[in-house]
């Protein structure tokens, strides 16, 4: 069974056990992949995220997911790009790394990612792809228990820079 999976659609409705918010700094309501996932989790999802306070961009906070398919949301704030002097390749890479060792942690079997960064941060999508893909696959190799990684995208574009650079 491959574990990596390529999906087009809205992460709120993957049956998995976890999904990752492209949060912001302040875990407040965002537009994109945030505002979907917080309009299905509900009020109580809104108020565990008030309560977190702030997540620095690279790391990753964590809640139940409510009214969500997902038992538990990893939000992590991917780097705004900045021409790529900034530390945003190490940056992006850590909030995959830190997902996945947070889902090895809970000896969860299956989550999702957004495209994380790309869209109104500006981060390059092929780029972002690379190190999402890398870092995930560096994962799978420490952690047996997981049993499937999804790439959740929203349009066709992204979908098919997923596909494509997996089949590489």
């Amino acid at each position: 069974m491959h574990r990596v999976k390529i999906h087009q659609g809205d992460i709120t409705k993957l049956k998995v056990d976890v999904i990752v918010n492209a949060a912001n700094y302040s875990l407040a309501i965002g537009n994109g992949v945030s505002g979907a996932i917080r309009r299905v989790a509900g009020d109580e999802f809104e108020h565990a995220c008030l309560a977190i306070g702030h997540c620095p961009v690279g790391e990753i906070r964590v809640t139940p997911g409510f009214r969500l398919a997902a038992n538990m949301v990893i939000h992590t704030v991917g780097p705004a790009w900045r021409g790529g002097e900034h530390r945003e390749e190490q940056l992006l890479a850590s909030c995959y790394h830190k997902a996945m060792n947070e889902a090895k942690k809970h000896q969860v079997k299956s989550i999702a990612f957004p495209a994380i960064s790309c869209g109104a941060s500006g981060y390059p999508t092929r780029r972002a792809v690379k190190v999402a893909i890398e870092e995930v696959n560096s994962a799978l190799r420490k952690n047996p228990l997981l049993e499937s990684v999804v790439f959740c995208c929203f349009d066709p574009v992204t979908t098919a820079l997923y596909r494509n650079q997996i089949g590489k």
